[in-house]
Parts: structure tokens; sequence; C-alpha cells
């Protein structure tokens, strides 16, 4: 790997840490925002909807492809700062619809996977990407490990206004990693590509990918991770805290899926190098629901709660190389950003209703079962979803 994809490598691995961390600290500031403004948790949980649903825009992927990831992730890491401090200075409830939702939203998807995914391929060779893909996945995962404990600290010991302003300085240092990605984007002049030329439009390949059996495939699939995912980040610590668990047991769970989740993706990106993507997604899916399954038959403790972190970490993220990784190895890296973010609102479409039907079902029933049984669904049936997928390379379209 030469020194400029290292210095990429590491500037994209950074935003991707402070992002994914800060995000998936949001779990431990639900219960305290929720009783300042005295509203339910379905509030709370819509405006992470929200923002899940705005964090899949396919926009700034298209945007990437168009001017080039630095500039948009330097404007996505402005946002992110901005849109924590409104969260902390809004005395209004439904404020949390254009901060947290709104701003941190498109801050997400201009400084996360979409973006940095796309920047990484330009300057890794193709033989290597499972593999980089795989590091920045992990590195990702690093962050909830690292930030979720910190933001717990930070609020127990300074009341979450003040946790946000802190985090909010955090996110504020992906403007200047942001400077170290490719100013143009892949096929631009100067860029030259790591693949053979790509000469198709934009229309032509996603026309293509509309078409293509394998494409629509992995973006149901997709659908099923973002429920998971979002669903888990933002409840669990309430779910153990109904069950009697202490917030710091709940932190720690968090902490031990990212900490398990560096393993994971990095294992999971190295074995996609190696064997067919399409079989490693549909065992991580399996995987998932085995382990929430055994999670709701046993009891609700601290050893249970940690193991059950520790596990369904080692699955988490891991499928974000995979999937991406099958839509470079089918459509190429001309327009990785675009045609992942197609396949990443999906991934959003699920996280909104994870996140809003778990606090709606709450609200509601005062129990998240029924969240925790369509998890395992939903599993199942992805399971399914990936095994049939064509993987082979899309034959190329020839231009007019």
């Amino acid at each position: 790997m030469s020194r400029r994809a290292k210095i990429v490598l590491i500037c994209g691995a950074l935003i991707v840490l402070i992002s994914t961390g800060i995000r998936q600290s949001f779990g431990v500031f639900l219960q305290p925002i929720t009783l300042d403004f005295g509203i339910g948790r379905e509030t709370f949980s819509l405006a992470l909807a929200l923002q899940n649903l705005m964090f899949g825009l396919p926009l700034v992927g298209i945007l990437a492809d168009r001017i080039g990831a630095r500039w948009v992730a330097a404007g996505g890491g402005l946002l992110y700062a901005a849109g924590l401090v409104l969260v902390a200075t809004d005395l209004l409830p439904f404020g949390l619809f254009t901060s947290l939702g709104l701003l941190v939203g498109l801050a997400l998807s201009a400084t996360t996977y979409v973006v940095v995914l796309g920047a990484v391929a330009q300057v890794v060779p193709p033989a290597r990407r499972g593999m980089a893909f795989g590091i920045l996945t992990a590195t990702g995962s690093f962050g909830m490990f690292a930030i979720v404990p910190l933001a717990q600290s930070l609020l127990s010991n300074f009341g979450w206004q003040s946790a946000l302003m802190i985090l909010a300085g955090l996110a504020g240092m992906m403007i200047v990693l942001a400077m170290g990605f490719p100013a143009s984007p892949a096929g631009h002049p100067s860029r030259p590509e790591t693949d053979p030329v790509e000469a198709d439009s934009l229309l032509q390949v996603l026309s293509q990918a509309r078409q293509h059996s394998g494409f629509l495939l992995l973006t149901a699939g997709f659908f099923v991770c973002g429920f998971h995912v979002a669903f888990i980040a933002t409840h669990l610590p309430a779910f153990l805290a109904d069950n009697g668990l202490t917030p710091g047991v709940a932190a720690t769970a968090l902490a031990l899926i990212g900490l398990f989740n560096i393993v994971g993706s990095y294992t999971f990106g190295l074995l996609g190098d190696r064997y067919r993507k399409k079989y490693l997604l549909s065992f991580l899916y399996f995987a998932r629901a085995v382990v929430i399954s055994l999670f709701l038959v046993m009891p609700i403790s601290n050893t249970t709660a940690l193991v059950f972190g520790g596990a369904i970490g080692f699955l988490w993220l891991a499928t974000i190389p995979l999937t991406s990784g099958l839509v470079a190895q089918i459509f190429g890296i001309r327009y990785l950003s675009t045609l992942y973010g197609i396949v990443f609102l999906s991934h959003q479409i699920g996280s909104f209703l994870g996140v809003w039907l778990g606090g709606r079902a709450y609200d509601m029933t005062g129990s998240y079962n029924a969240i925790w049984l369509a998890s395992i669904v939903l599993a199942l049936i992805a399971t399914l979803l990936h095994t049939p997928i064509s993987d082979r390379p899309a034959v190329r379209v020839q231009p007019v």
C-alpha cells in the first residue's frame, strides 16, 4: 500500500472513529434528556429516527462522486459540531428534530462509510480493499468502545448539556482530518482510476444497478442490518435499566459492542478478500438471530448483558466491508459512493423504523418484546436473501 493510501486510510479511520463513536453514544442521553424535557421516549426516538433517515440520503454520496470526498467530509464535520451545540442550547424538546435529527443526520452521511469508503477505494488496490474496508469499520467500532464510556463519564460529571458541548468540540476535529482526502473524485483527470477505466455515465450505471437482482437483494438485506443496530444502540441502555441494571453496565455493554466489533469487522473484511462475500453475509445474519434469541430466553443480569454486548458486537458492523465490497466488486469504484449510498439508504430506513418503533412499542406496551422478536424474524429473512446474489462483475454498458 502506497504512502498516499496510508494517509487517506488513517484520516478516514479517525473521521469514522469520531463520527460513529459520538453517534453510538446518543443512547446514554435518552433518559436524562427525556426526563429534563418531560417527554416520552417516542419523541427522542423519533428525532434519532429522523437522524437515521437523513443519514441514509444518497445525495451526499452523489455529491462526493462529483466534487470529491475532502470537501464533503469537511462540511459534515462542521454540521456535526453545530448540531450538537444546538442540542445543548435549545430548551424546546421539538428542537431535537432540527438539531439531533436534521443537522446531525446530514453530518453523519458526510463523515461515515458512504463518503469515506469511496475516498479510500480511490487509492487502495482492489486486492487490498476488503482489508482496508475492514480496518475502517473496525476503527469506527473502536470509536464506540472509546467514546460511549467517555460520554457517560461526561454526562455523570457535568450534565448532558456540557457533555454535548465537549463532544461538539471533538466533532470539529473532523474538519482538519478531511484535508487528508483526495481533493477530486475518482475518474477526474487528476485522479487516475485504480480499476480499469469505467466510461459509463452515472445514469447508465444506475439503470444497470436497478435491473441487477444482486443489487436489489443487497439493498433489501441491508435494511435488516440498520433495523438491528439502531434499535439496539438506542434502546439497549433503557432496556437494561428497565430490568434493574445500572447505567454503568449499560454503557459497558455498548462499549463491548464496539470493542468486539473491532475484531469482527477486521476479521470479516479479511475473509471477504478470500471467500464469497454473500455467504459470509448470510452467516452473519443467521448468527445475529441466534444471539438475540439466546439473550431473550436467558435471565437479564450483568453477565448476560455484557456477554450479549460482546457477541452482538462481533457481528455488529461486519456487514459493511462485505456489503460495500460486493458493490465495488460488481460495479467498480467510479460511482461507489453513489451506489453504496443507495444501498445505505435502505439501511437507514431500517434504522429509522428500529429506533422509532422501539420507542413507540415501549410507550404503548411498556415493553420492547415485540421489537426483539421482529429483529429475530428479520435476521432469518436476511439470511435467505443473500444466498442467491449474483456477485460476478457486471457487464460494462458501452456508451453510445
